[in-house]
């Protein structure tokens, strides 16, 4: 044991929590959640890093640890004219999809066939909007907004995870100074609150499969890919079905998905953590026990972000998406052939139409699917001739 393990746990925690909250409280706000509903939901979430971590680290002697989907919290914000208990089935379709793709090896096969320029274009999309947000922000309350904004730019050159976290205290602190603050609440323990859900079929098909896909393209590859890069063979079936067993546990409480960590983790899995790679695991356990201690505060950390503008809530998701938005864009322009697919799939998705109560995400995904399928078949015509 050395103090690295912990410490490194520990910061994991901090840069994912703090850092992709904000998104959280948006998602909670997109969906008509109130303030019970809110803080059930960041709760329940922290409840389902907690367990899922500490089992899979400490069964597979491996420093596996998970995140709620912050891209996935993203699509929901952008959303529009969904009631909480709908969004709520939507949740659970997405968890059964997660466990399916666990157990049914064919469809994971079907999603991996998904081109990656046309799910990151897609995701690129839902970003976008978050991002963009910070323009009429920083013009209607530029005294807060415009040096949170410089600051990060200057940060993030230095450490991209603890950017987002000091513009957040900076901004909480410019705030009071700004007289834009209201008085902090006094400390309380987390309430839950269940949630009956509404299985309706626009919103299973212009949310839960949208979010299933970004899940698993934004999250849970990348999750793997960061164990695999650090030497390890993750079990990939087990992670899949204990994330998704969480993720249908926690919807009925207003959790969206839970699943494999991706940033977060790369600070778990790598030598600063431990020297020795077999003793990386025990990082998973503290990380279990940071997620634990928030669970009992969800209620208290949405009071808190009650008390300070919108406008800086904004700020910080937005400026939280912006490495994924980066990262999304460069993959999905990153193949000749699949550009011009994935540029129709981030144009619709950006553009937040909404066609019989389907949101952008899913038509976007659609646009891009056909002109890909358009441009291969003429590929191919043409190969024959």
């Amino acid at each position: 044991m050395r103090a690295s393990v912990v410490l490194s746990a520990l910061v994991a925690v901090l840069v994912g929590f703090a850092g992709s909250v904000a998104v959280i409280l948006a998602a909670a706000d997109a969906v008509g959640a109130d303030a019970r509903q809110t803080e059930s939901w960041i709760g329940v979430l922290c409840i389902a890093m907690c367990v899922t971590s500490a089992m899979l680290s400490v069964r597979y002697r491996m420093p596996i640890v998970t995140a709620w989907s912050t891209p996935g919290a993203a699509l929901i914000a952008t959303t529009s004219g969904i009631s909480m208990h709908a969004a709520v089935g939507a949740f659970i379709l997405a968890a059964l999809l997660i466990l399916a793709t666990a157990l049914i090896r064919p469809l994971g096969s079907l999603v991996a066939r998904i081109p990656t320029a046309i799910a990151s274009a897609m995701l690129a999309g839902v970003l976008f909007a978050f991002v963009v947000a910070l323009v009429p922000q920083a013009s209607g309350l530029p005294a807060l907004v415009l040096p949170l904004i410089a600051g990060f730019v200057i940060l993030r050159l230095i450490s991209p995870f603890g950017a987002v976290l000091i513009v957040l205290a900076v901004g909480m602190a410019l705030s009071h100074l700004l007289g834009l603050a209201g008085p902090l609440p006094a400390l309380s323990v987390t309430q839950f609150a269940v949630i009956a859900p509404i299985f309706d079929p626009q919103t299973l098909i212009g949310l839960a499969l949208p979010l299933y896909l970004v899940t698993m393209a934004s999250q849970n590859l990348p999750g793997l890919a960061v164990l695999r890069g650090d030497g390890y063979d993750p079990p990939v079936s087990a992670a899949l079905g204990v994330t998704g067993l969480a993720s249908l546990a926690s919807a009925p409480f207003g959790g969206h998905t839970s699943n494999l960590a991706a940033i977060t983790a790369s600070i778990c899995t790598g030598p600063d953590a431990h020297p020795d790679p077999e003793q990386r695991w025990l990082c998973g356990p503290f990380y279990a026990a940071g997620y634990a201690g928030l669970a009992l505060i969800g209620g208290w950390v949405v009071a808190v972000f009650a008390s300070y503008p919108d406008a800086l809530i904004i700020t910080v998701a937005g400026l939280a998406l912006i490495g994924p938005l980066v990262a999304s864009l460069s993959a999905s322009l990153a193949n000749d052939a699949d550009r011009f697919a994935a540029i129709a799939t981030f144009v619709v998705a950006a553009s937040g139409i909404s066609a019989w109560g389907i949101g952008a995400a899913f038509w976007g995904l659609v646009a891009g699917l056909l002109v890909h399928a358009c441009e291969t078949a003429f590929r191919h015509l043409r190969q024959d001739g």
